[in-house]
Parts: C-alpha cells; sequence; structure tokens
C-alpha cells in the first residue's frame, strides 16, 4: 500500500469478500488507484463465508461511510440478487465482481472479469480472435471470461466444468447470443489454440492441473485467473512445453483500471 495513504475518519470504506480471502493481491493497489485519482479511500480484505455473504452485504450496507464491495471466489453470483440495479453484462451473466452506491444508498453491480481476462490474454501477445478456445471453470469468474471471449471473437468456445449442472447452464445461456459457437469441453486441450483456466486449481501445490498438459501444442496460448501462486504450476508447465501464456496478475492489471473507472464514474465517492 503506498506511503500517502493518511486514514481518518473522513476515509470512505471499501471492502473485497472472498472465502479464502488471503490470495488477493488488490487491496494496496486498489487503494493506491483510488487515492492516485484524488479519493480518501481505503480498501479493506475481508474474509466472509458463503453462508455469512448475506448477513454481512446486509450488514454493511447500513455503514454510512462504505462506498463498495470488490466480490472474489465464492460469491459473484450470491451478490448479484443485493443489486438494486446493474450493468446489461452482469444481469446477462447473473453475476457481478463489483458494486458501488447509487444515489438512494442501494447497490448497483458490474462483473468486468472477462474484460480483464481479455485484457490480460492480449497484454501478453495473445489474440482470441477466430481462435478455438477451451475455458476451464463456469463459476463467477469463468462466466463473464466466457462472454468476454466470446465478444473478443473466438470461433468457438468450449467449456469444461466438474459441475456438469453448472457447465450446462452457462452453456444454455450463452447460446441465447451465440448459438452456434459454444458447447462442451473437457480436460483434452488437444485442437484448442487458447486454453484459459477460470477454477481455483493451482492455489494449493496438491491440485491437479486444470487440463491435460501432455497434450498442450506448443503454439497454444495459455491464460490463468490465479494470482497465487504468481505462476500457477500448470502455467509453469505449459511455458516449459514452449507456449505462450498471461497469468493472473496480467488480468488483475487489466481488471483494476476498470473497477476503479466503475467505482467512480467520472464522480468522487460519497462524502
Amino acid at each position: 500500500m503506498g506511503a500517502h495513504l493518511n486514514l481518518s475518519g473522513a476515509t470512505r470504506v471499501l471492502a473485497i469478500i472472498g472465502d479464502p480471502i488471503k490470495q488477493v493481491k488488490s487491496p494496496g493497489s486498489v487503494t493506491d488507484a483510488l487515492n492516485a485519482r484524488g479519493q480518501d479511500a481505503v480498501v479493506v480484505p475481508i474474509h466472509v463465508t458463503p453462508q455469512d455473504v448475506n448477513a454481512f452485504i446486509g450488514a454493511f450496507g447500513l455503514c454510512r461511510n462504505v462506498d463498495g464491495i470488490i466480490v472474489t471466489i465464492p460469491h459473484k453470483f450470491a451478490t448479484y440478487p443485493h443489486c438494486a440495479s446493474a450493468t446489461e453484462r452482469a444481469d446477462f451473466l447473473g453475476a457481478v465482481n463489483i458494486l458501488r452506491r447509487n444515489a438512494d444508498g442501494s447497490w448497483h453491480g458490474d462483473m468486468v472479469d472477462g474484460m480483464g481476462m481479455v485484457g490480460g490474454i492480449v497484454k501478453q501477445g495473445g489474440d482470441p480472435r477466430a481462435k478455438r478456445a477451451l475455458l476451464v471453470g463456469a463459476g463467477g469468474a469463468g462466466t463473464a471470461i466466457a462472454l468476454a471471449l466470446l465478444e473478443a471473437g473466438v470461433s468457438f468456445l468450449a467449456i469444461h466444468d466438474a459441475d456438469v449442472t453448472r457447465r450446462d447452464a452457462l452453456i444454455d445461456r450463452l447460446r441465447q447470443r451465440f448459438p452456434d459457437n459454444v458447447g462442451v469441453g473437457s480436460a483434452d486441450p488437444s485442437g484448442f489454440r487458447l486454453v484459459v483456466n477460470a477454477t481455483p486449481m493451482g492455489m494449493k501445490p496438491e491440485d491437479p492441473f486444470p487440463v491435460e498438459i501432455d497434450k498442450l501444442s506448443s503454439d497454444t496460448f495459455v491464460a490463468c485467473a490465479i494470482t497465487s501462486p504468481h505462476v500457477s504450476p500448470w502455467i509453469e508447465a505449459a511455458r516449459a512445453r514452449g507456449c505462450k501464456g498471461s497469468v493472473g496478475l496480467d488480468m488483475f492489471a487489466a481488471l483494476q483500471d476498470l473497477m476503479v473507472d466503475f467505482l467512480l464514474e467520472s464522480k468522487p465517492l460519497t462524502s
């Protein structure tokens, strides 16, 4: 966190919630970004379990000096119903990863994970356009990333998730807009030029790889949403096979600007 933060009773408060929470890298950097935009604000990490997320948002919303909530695993679907309004993208996906106050004190939500992932891929030299893509994970982040990849021009998107009900629900939703470009995937990356992991697999040393590494082609671009460790084990293994790729911190660098713009929307935080 930057050296210029000067906490006082006037400081506006934002939270980032998740379960777990210790892996998040954003509280300091988003605080710095808000401060650099002239805001007296601080982002605080808060560990909230799934059974407590509704009660937390209800109570946190009563605090008059609270202006926003950043949402991470696994609360992106559970938080959406707390939004009195949301962007068209968030309404379509039924999930949010960031909330700000409406004028009446209610919450307005958006889901920008997908644009962050695409931005991270492009920053590292990847290009989703006209690529056959495999996405592993149909959770909150995966849902947003799936839509963003299709909007970025992938020729076909295959989705793989151990929860087939969740996978099929996402495929059915996306087919409303992209009827011929979405289907069921597997852990086999053969034939795909872009492979994206949107699951937590890799956060723990004992986690399996999200895809079968020995079937990756060296010309496949690999991308991962995990920020801790900095380079997830499967990305490291893919790079050893000659693959280029992006990591979670590339995604977050693109995501941070989108989040700060959303929180401020050309206006200072509530005073």
